[in-house]
C-alpha cells in the first residue's frame, strides 16, 4: 500500500523544534506548514481549511494551546490534534483532552521516528475510518 500524504500544521513556538518538526515530516512527502503560537494557526486554518493533523504546543506566547483548542471547537472541524509539552502537565492535558484533543506527546519523547510513526498510526486510523 503506497502512503498518502498528509496535510500536517505543526504549532510550535521554539522556532528550532519548529524546524525540525518541519524537515522530518516533510522529508516523508506531507505537506507541512508551520506556525509559532494559537492565534496563527486559527489564522492559517481559517485562510487553508483543516489539515489532517495539528501538532500543537500547550504552552506558547499569545495564544497558548488550551487557548486554541478553547476557540478551535475541534468538535467542527475534521483535524487530528497531537499536543506536545516538554511539562509534567497533567491539568492542561487533561483540559486539552477535554476539549477535543486526540493524543498527548512529552516533546522530549518525540524523536524523529516517533513522530513519523504518530503520522503513520493517524494515517492509517483515517483509512481504516473512511472504508467502514
Amino acid at each position: 500500500m503506497t502512503k498518502q500524504p498528509l496535510n500536517l500544521l505543526i504549532v510550535e513556538d521554539d522556532e528550532d523544534l519548529n524546524k525540525a518538526y518541519q524537515m522530518i515530516l516533510s522529508s516523508q512527502g506531507h505537506e507541512v506548514a508551520s506556525v509559532f503560537d494559537g492565534k496563527q494557526a486559527l489564522e492559517h486554518i481559517a485562510t487553508h481549511g483543516d489539515p489532517d493533523i495539528i501538532f500543537l504546543d500547550l504552552r506558547m506566547p499569545i495564544l497558548d494551546g488550551i487557548g486554541f483548542l478553547k476557540q478551535f471547537d475541534a468538535t467542527s472541524h475534521t483535524s487530528t490534534i497531537v499536543v506536545f509539552s516538554n511539562y509534567d502537565a497533567q491539568r492542561e492535558v487533561d483540559e486539552a483532552y477535554e476539549l477535543g484533543a486526540d493524543r498527548y506527546v512529552l516533546k522530549a519523547r518525540a524523536a524523529p521516528k516517533e513522530l513519523l510513526r504518530i503520522v503513520d498510526d493517524i494515517a492509517e486510523d483515517r483509512r481504516v475510518t473512511s472504508e467502514a
